[in-house]
């Protein structure tokens, strides 16, 4: 099987949307913190190579042609508030992805994810979005990607941001029902209201980096109250 670069499949279809100026999830029950003040991945897996952790940050380097790294871990979630900080250090981009390993509706479960790119951050409902089974066949066939693309509409937005290499920032990944909010730095950036994203389980997280590395530190993760 072909696999489609995601970055690449979320350039289309999405809208600039306006950012709520307050949270639309706030911090509840603490399900995870990793600092990784250590040598090992820890509960993090290496699903597609290379991650490993060195010198306190989650470090990921794309080493096969037809997909980036992935790095995942396993922690069920519904609605969350995620706190990242990451760094690109070579790297041409990267997701932060959530998925359901047991839900058969969209490709490889995903449900959601938010790409960031050295210009532009874009926000995706996979559920009802470019994943979704039908609608990832149909983009396939050049006879039929017109017709998947009206399906697109209103499934993803997009901001423009700048991402300068080996430059610490911090993001604010909020999901609560149908709504999820980034904010860069402490500033809301971008903003998507989409079905698919309130579904009912994410069951795992997870980095997809493209390029030659990026590094990722103080993971942090909320149930949203």
């Amino acid at each position: 099987m072909k696999i489609v670069p995601v970055l690449f499949l979320l350039s289309f279809a999405c809208i600039a949307a306006d950012v709520p100026s307050q949270p639309v999830a706030e911090k509840g029950e603490p399900l995870l913190a990793d600092d990784f003040e250590r040598s090992d991945l820890g509960e993090w897996k290496s699903v597609i190579p290379t991650f490993t952790v060195e010198g306190g940050s989650l470090k990921a380097v794309q080493t096969r042609d037809d997909h980036g790294a992935v790095g995942r871990v396993h922690w069920p979630m519904k609605d969350v508030v995620v706190e990242i900080r990451f760094q690109l250090d070579g790297s041409t981009g990267f997701n932060a992805v959530f998925d359901d390993q047991k839900f058969k509706g969209s490709h490889a479960g995903h449900i959601c994810r938010v790409a960031f790119a050295p210009k532009q951050l874009r926000l995706g409902d996979d559920k009802e979005g470019v994943m979704r089974n039908d609608i990832f066949e149909m983009r396939k066939d050049p006879a039929h990607k017109a017709e998947a693309d009206k399906l697109l509409v209103e499934r993803g937005s997009a901001a423009g941001i700048v991402l300068e290499q080996k430059k610490w920032y911090q993001v604010s990944i909020e999901i609560s029902g149908d709504e999820m909010r980034v904010s860069l730095d402490g500033k809301p950036t971008g903003y998507l209201k989409s079905p698919g994203l309130a579904h009912e389980t994410k069951s795992s997280f997870h980095f997809t980096v493209n390029g030659k590395g990026a590094l990722f530190d103080d993971v942090r993760i909320w149930a949203a109250r």
